[in-house]
């Protein structure tokens, strides 16, 4: 094996193709992307970078000239039109064809747009994905203008905290009957929601955009519970799709993305996966996470199976949010929870949500609370799950929580 082509040139695939190196891989690795930056931090997109408060080379995971040093072909700017599954091969958007033996697709996910019928074609209407994203809507955040988000996830959510920091006036609207409906419990969300009331941001719930128009003095809004709003720019962050165009064209099995086994492989040989774009086997299922994390650890664990070391990937979830002065911590996964414990932190503005099914411990959502996440996430990773009147027991310091017998369930 001479040459591993990486396609896509974000999280994954920098951290699979510097793995590559590390595991003593001595053949050609390139690490292709669309962007014109090397590979660069999504999250702080959102947060610190949008704030100003992170400059553009903060941003990059490493110097560009690290890739040379590592002996990475670091190829931006450059799109991959076709791969062929038999052969490995890459046809460029150029017509060029490159011969690889092994390729990974890392190819990440695109943020779902605001359709044209509503309005998302008109200017100052911005998704929140890329560098490109957040540059372009830069110069929109200045004290004293009105902006519209759409989408109470927590790409929407870090935007509102960021706007209404700076002075803006914030509108979010989520057309389901509440914020962080997919991704946390009623708890979690009551908790956001008076943290951003308190900070002046307008949340309307079961609120759907039901069409903007290019007004005098910016956008005009139209908003399902009646309310016609006029505003200067618009943030759409109604989620993202797996990007799975290439894989599909190639024939490759899709399942909610780009679908691999336990060691990354597709349904192509020599064919891997990594990242946003792919769904793996998961506790009798499959899952597709979005995160920085996983988007290490599977890269990294994919680029040993890619030499044949033949690891199987097991997933940790955990992801976090910035917003305002919280950091919000989860680490699990909550879906098909039955009981929400809440347990007060220790300091003002803190506070713990822990998932439960059944008796067993699921997930937890910690409010500037490191203390209860460490706890949590320890506690879910060794398959333990403490009784939850103990949890609540404020009384009882959280190192405890690792000390006592394990619920049977």
């Amino acid at each position: 094996m001479t040459h591993i082509a990486v396609i896509g040139a974000g999280q994954a695939g920098s951290s699979l193709a510097v793995k590559l190196r590390a595991l003593g891989f001595d053949g050609r690795i390139s690490l292709i992307g669309e962007e014109p930056a090397p590979p660069y931090q999504r999250p702080p997109l959102s947060k610190k970078y949008m704030a100003g408060e992170m400059e553009l080379e903060r941003l990059f995971l490493r110097p560009t000239a690290f890739y040379g040093e590592q002996g990475i072909d670091l190829v931006t700017n450059t799109r991959v039109a076709k791969i062929n599954p038999d052969t490995c091969a890459l046809t460029m958007d150029s017509g060029e064809t490159i011969a690889a033996d092994k390729i990974a697709l890392t190819t990440g996910a695109s943020p779902i747009r605001l359709p044209a019928a509503l309005g998302g074609g008109l200017e100052a209407v911005y998704t929140m994905r890329s560098l490109a994203d957040a540059d372009a809507m830069a110069h929109e955040f200045q004290m004293g203008r009105r902006v519209l988000i759409v989408g109470g996830g927590y790409v929407g959510l870090e935007a509102a905290a960021v706007a209404a920091q700076r002075g803006l006036h914030v509108t979010l609207v989520e057309m389901a009957p509440r914020i962080l409906a997919r991704v946390a419990s009623e708890e979690t969300a009551n908790w956001i929601r008076d943290m951003h009331a308190s900070h002046g941001v307008d949340i309307r719930e079961s609120c759907a955009l039901q069409g903007l128009s290019q007004g005098t003095g910016g956008l005009d809004a139209i908003l399902s519970d009646g309310t016609e709003l006029s505003v200067d720019f618009v943030i759409c962050g109604i989620g993202v799709r797996p990007a799975t165009d290439l894989a599909e064209a190639a024939g490759l099995t899709i399942d909610n993305g780009i679908a691999t086994d336990a060691f990354g492989c597709t349904s192509a040989p020599g064919i891997f996966a990594a990242g946003d774009c792919c769904s793996f086997p998961w506790q009798n299922g499959r899952i597709r996470l979005e995160s920085v994390p996983n988007a290490i650890d599977q890269a990294e664990a994919v680029a040993a199976n890619m030499l044949g070391i033949e690891t199987p990937y097991t997933a940790k979830p955990w992801f976090w949010s910035d917003q305002y002065d919280v950091k919000l911590q989860i680490a699990g996964l909550s879906t098909g929870y039955d009981r929400v414990v809440i347990r007060p932190g220790d300091k003002p503005q803190s506070s713990s949500h822990w998932y439960y099914r059944a008796g067993r411990l699921l997930a937890i959502d910690a409010m500037n609370d490191p203390r209860a996440y460490m706890t949590g996430k320890r506690l879910i990773e060794a398959g333990q799950s403490p009784d939850p009147s103990i949890v609540a027991d404020t009384a009882l310091p959280l190192k405890s929580l690792l000390l006592v017998k394990p619920n049977a369930a």
